[in-house]
Formats: C-alpha cells, structure tokens, sequence
C-alpha cells in the first residue's frame, strides 16, 4: 500500500503538469496558427502544438509522464543499493555456527531500509536456513528458490508498465478511428469543393497515431534499461550469495 502513495501522486503530478501544458500553451498555439493558416487559404500547418493538441495526445503524454516516473524510480532503487554488493555482511562467519548466529543477529540489526533489500532478505532467509538443517544443499536450495522469486516478483511488479506501453498505442489508435469517422463525415463537404474539414479530420487520425508510436518507443527502450538492471540484480545477487555465503557454509558443514 506504501508503494502505492507515491505512484498515485505521480499520476496526478502527471495530469495536472500536463493539463496546464495544455491549456497554457498546447491548444492557445495551435488554434493560432489553424486561424492564421484558414485566414491565408491554407491547411492546418504541421507544427508541434498543432500536432499534439487533441485529447489523445494529451492523454498519451500523462501517461508517458507516468510510465517514466515507475520506471526511473525502479532503476534508481536498484542503483542505490548497488553498493550493498561490494560489503561482506557476512564477516566473521568463518568459525562456527555460534558465529553464523552471531552475524545473522547483526544483519537482523541493520537499518530497515538496508534489511528489506532484495540481497539481504535473501541472505537471511539461507542463514536461517543453514542454522536450522546444518545441511548446505538445503542453504543452496533456499538461495535459488529465493532468486527466482525474486525474479517472478521484478517481473510483476513492471505489468503495469507494460500495461502503460500497450495502452498508448491503442490510445493513439482511438484517435485515428475518431480522426477518420469526422473526415468520412464531412465527405459531401469534400465533393463540393471544400476539403479543409476533411484533411484537418485526417490530420487529427494520423497525429494521435504519431504521438502514441513516438512514445511507446521511447517507454519501450527505458523498460528494457530497466530489465536490463533487474536482470544484473538478480544475477549479481545469486553470485553473491554462492561466493559469500555458500563457501562459507560448506566450510563450517565441513568442521
């Protein structure tokens, strides 16, 4: 639910950031350069404002917003316990399971923020493993099944963003349905000799599918940055786990 606070506040940063873009500047723009563009006898120009001043557009950029806001919040919670892996938390654990003990206190004792990382939770979870069946098979049994949650739990938590990327361009794709039934609509205008409307309805239907497209590629290359780091995380913490906590383990099985 925690989580949820900050995302439902980008969502609104998004719409209202956006919503004044727009009526500050998007759609006072392009009703200008449409009225300038009629008064000289000539279609719509193909300006910026022009181009992004329907409702899908609109939408589009609030959820590109968004979208970016999830996925930058992602990377950087990754990138910021980044330094986590260059710490052995496991020092002094060399001798015995009364130290095992000991350092699963101590990381038990470590700052909550740095607890509820994925590394620890996981180094925690094969301590106690360890300590409750002395058995190592069963320590590195309970680090792969734990890496692999963890990878099923990266992969959930991004349906939303995929969601976000699919949405877009069918958004986009409403624009283009609504663009072309104006235009077919204005058709008798059209065979009079009057083809403004006409080609302003098209220029709406071609616009909205632009926009959507751009953006879609754009979110599409920062989710894959995003796979990329939570791949390198769940890569870098199951070597951690095997080269910290495995080894040591087998040592103390051993003895």
């Amino acid at each position: 639910m925690t989580r949820m606070v900050p995302s439902l506040l980008a969502l609104a940063f998004s719409v209202i950031s956006v919503h004044l873009m727009y009526i500050g500047y998007i759609r006072p723009e392009a009703s200008l350069a449409i009225e300038l563009a009629k008064q000289a006898g000539q279609s719509s120009p193909r300006v910026l404002s022009v181009i992004l001043k329907d409702y899908e557009q609109e939408i589009c950029l609030i959820l590109m917003v968004w979208g970016t806001f999830l996925i930058l919040e992602k990377c950087l919670v990754i990138i910021k316990d980044r330094y986590l892996f260059s710490v052995d938390l496991l020092e002094g654990s060399e001798a015995d399971d009364s130290n095992l003990a000991s350092v699963l206190s101590s990381i038990e004792d470590l700052p909550n923020k740095v607890r509820e990382t994925p590394l620890v939770r996981i180094l925690l979870a094969s301590l106690r493993r360890f300590l409750i069946t002395k058995d190592v098979q069963n320590t590195s049994d309970a680090i792969d099944s734990s890496v692999e949650a963890l990878a099923i739990k990266q992969e959930a938590e991004n349906s939303m963003i995929r969601y976000l990327i699919w949405a877009i361009p069918s958004i986009g794709f409403i624009g283009t349905v609504r663009g072309i039934g104006q235009a077919l609509s204005q058709a008798d205008q059209a065979l009079a000799g009057d083809i403004a409307g006409m080609t302003d309805s098209l220029g709406v239907a071609f616009n909205s599918t632009l926009v959507a497209l751009l953006i879609s590629i754009v979110l599409m290359f920062l989710l894959h940055q995003l796979q990329r780091l939570q791949d390198g995380l769940v890569v870098d913490t199951q070597t951690y786990c095997e080269s910290f906590l495995l080894n040591r383990v087998s040592k103390v099985g051993r003895d």
